[in-house]
C-alpha cells in the first residue's frame, strides 16, 4: 500500500460545536486495525534493519501526516523512501550483544519514526510531552524468543509491540482533534527488542530540547488486558504523578498496580536516565510473549481503547498543567540503557510462566532438559523469588538480575515450592553452546 493510499485511511474528522469536549473516546476497531496490519506475516515481524520493519515505518509516517502532525527530523538527502516524508530519524543500530564478539557485524541501518503535535498556549507550546512505543520485533530471529524451538518463525509481536504503537497512533488523533496546551511528541522506537537502542539514540540526539521536555510517556504491551488490570510503572518519578494518575482512572475504573521505579526493560529507561519523569503502561505479560503465536487475533482491542483513554487523560493532565512536573530521582543508580540485553549471551534455561504475570516472582512452568536450570534443580512449577542476591518481583527483574552475571558463574536461586523457600545453586551456561 502507497503512502499517499495511507494518508487517507485514517483522517482526522472535524469538531464541532461551540466548546471543545477533552474526553477521549478511543476507537478500538482503528486500534485492531494498525495492530492487524503492523502484525501482518507481510512485515515478518518488523526485525530492526529489515524490509518489514521500513515497510512499518512508513505506514506509521503516513498516519502521521493524516492526522497532521509535523516532521520534527529534517529531511535527510542520502535516505530512501523510508524518510521521504521526513518523519524518521535515522540512525546506526548496533545491537548490545554484538558489542561483546571479537569481529562485530555493520550496524544496521534503522530509524525512529517522530512527529510533533504544537501546543496550544503560546506560553507553553515551546514545551514538550514525549509519547512512544517501539516499532521493533523479533522478526524470524530465535534470540531472546520464548519458543527457539519455533526456530525462523515470523515472531508478529501484535501485543509485543504493535498494541503499543497503536495507542500511541490512537493518542495522536486524539490529541489532534484537540490539543493540548504543550506540544507533544509523537515516537516510534526501533532498536528496543536489541536493548533500547532507538530510544537511547533519541535521548542522546533529542530533535527537541531535553531542558524542555517535561515527561515521557511509553507503551509496552497494553493489547492484552485481562480483568480490567493495567501496570503503570514510574508513578514515583514525578511528586504529582500519584495524584495525576488516580485522578485519570475514572468510571468505569481500572484495577491499576502503580510502580514508583523509573527504570525497566522498555523505552522509558533511556528518558528517565535523562532526569525526566516517565510513565510505562502494561497490560502484563501472557503465555504469548516473545513467541511466534503473539498474532492480532488475540488482541483485546476494548480493553486496549479503555487504556487509551486513561492515558489521554493522563497526558493531557501533564501537558495542560501550568507548572512542569517536580522530578524525583530515584536512589538506585541508573543502569545503561539496554542493561537487561547487556549480558543477553547468558543462559539458564528456565520457561517462564507467561500466564502467571501477578504472581510475586517468576513462576517456571518448565525447565529446558540438560540445562543448566535443569542440572542445578530447577523445576516446574517452582517460583523464583531471589537471584543471586537479587530481589525477584517479575520476568523484567528476573531478566535484568539473571542478565547481570556471565557465563560460567555459580549462583544461588532461591525459590518457593510447595510453600517452602529452597536455595539451589546454579552454573550458568552461554546461549548457542
Amino acid at each position: 500500500m502507497g503512502l499517499a493510499t495511507l494518508a487517507l485511511i485514517f483522517t482526522s474528522a472535524c469538531h464541532a460545536g461551540g466548546g471543545v469536549s477533552t474526553a477521549a473516546t478511543a476507537d478500538s476497531a482503528s486500534i485492531r486495525r494498525d495492530i492487524a496490519w503492523l502484525a501482518d506475516d507481510a512485515r515478518e515481524g518488523r526485525a530492526t534493519g529489515s524490509a518489514g520493519f521500513d515497510s512499518a515505518a512508513r505506514y506509521v509516517a503516513a498516519r502521521f501526516e493524516a492526522l497532521g502532525l509535523k516532521p520534527v527530523v529534517p529531511v535527510d538527502s542520502t535516505c530512501r523512501s523510508a524518510c521521504a516524508l521526513g518523519y524518521q530519524m535515522p540512525y546506526p543500530a548496533r545491537p548490545l550483544a554484538s558489542r561483546h564478539d571479537a569481529a562485530p557485524p555493520p550496524a544496521l541501518r534503522a530509524q525512529n519514526v517522530v512527529a510533533v503535535l504544537r501546543g496550544s498556549d503560546a506560553a507553553l507550546a515551546n514545551e514538550y510531552v514525549i509519547v512512544g512505543a517501539h516499532l521493533d520485533h523479533l522478526g524470524r530471529s530465535s534470540d531472546f524468543a520464548l519458543d527457539p524451538e519455533a526456530k525462523d518463525a515470523i515472531r508478529n509481536g501484535a501485543d509485543d509491540n504493535a498494541s503499543g504503537v497503536a495507542a500511541v497512533l490512537e493518542l495522536a488523533r486524539l490529541f489532534a482533534r484537540h490539543p493540548a496546551r504543550r506540544s507533544i511528541v509523537f515516537t516510534a522506537f526501533s532498536g528496543e527488542e536489541l536493548g533500547l537502542l532507538g530510544s537511547a539514540w533519541w535521548a542522546d540526539h533529542s530533535p527537541v530540547p531535553l531542558a524542555s521536555t517535561r515527561a515521557m510517556v511509553n507503551f509496552d504491551m497494553v493489547g492484552r488486558m485481562h480483568d480490567d488490570r493495567l501496570i503503570v510503572y514510574g508513578v514515583a518519578t514525578a511528586t504529582e504523578l500519584p495524584g495525576i494518575v488516580d485522578s485519570a482512572n475514572v468510571a468505569p475504573r481500572l484495577v491499576v498496580s502503580a510502580v514508583g521505579d523509573g527504570f525497566g526493560p522498555s523505552d522509558h529507561s533511556s528518558f528517565y536516565a535523562k532526569n525526566l519523569p516517565v510513565l510505562h503502561l502494561f497490560s502484563d505479560l501472557h503465555p504469548d510473549y516473545h513467541r511466534a503465536t503473539d498474532d492480532a487475533d488475540k488482541i483485546n482491542a476494548a480493553g486496549e481503547a479503555r487504556i487509551v483513554a486513561f492515558a489521554e487523560r493522563t497526558i493531557r493532565a501533564i501537558a495542560d498543567r501550568g507548572a512542569p512536573l517536580t522530578f524525583v530521582r530515584a536512589p538506585a543508580p541508573a543502569p545503561r540503557a539496554g542493561s537487561s540485553r547487556e549480558g543477553s549471551s547468558t543462559y539458564l534455561g528456565s520457561i517462564p510462566d507467561m500466564a502467571a504475570g501477578t504472581v510475586p516472582g517468576l513462576r517456571l512452568s518448565g525447565v529446558r532438559a540438560g540445562s543448566p536450570a535443569d542440572k542445578g534443580g530447577l523445576k516446574s512449577g517452582d517460583v523464583i523469588v531471589e537471584l543471586a542476591g537479587t530481589t525477584v518481583k517479575d520476568l523484567y527483574t528476573y531478566t535484568d538480575a539473571l542478565y547481570a552475571h556471565k557465563p560460567g558463574e555459580t549462583i544461588a536461586i532461591v525459590v518457593l515450592r510447595d510453600g517452602a523457600r529452597v536455595t539451589v545453586r546454579v552454573t550458568l551456561g552461554e546461549r548457542g553452546r
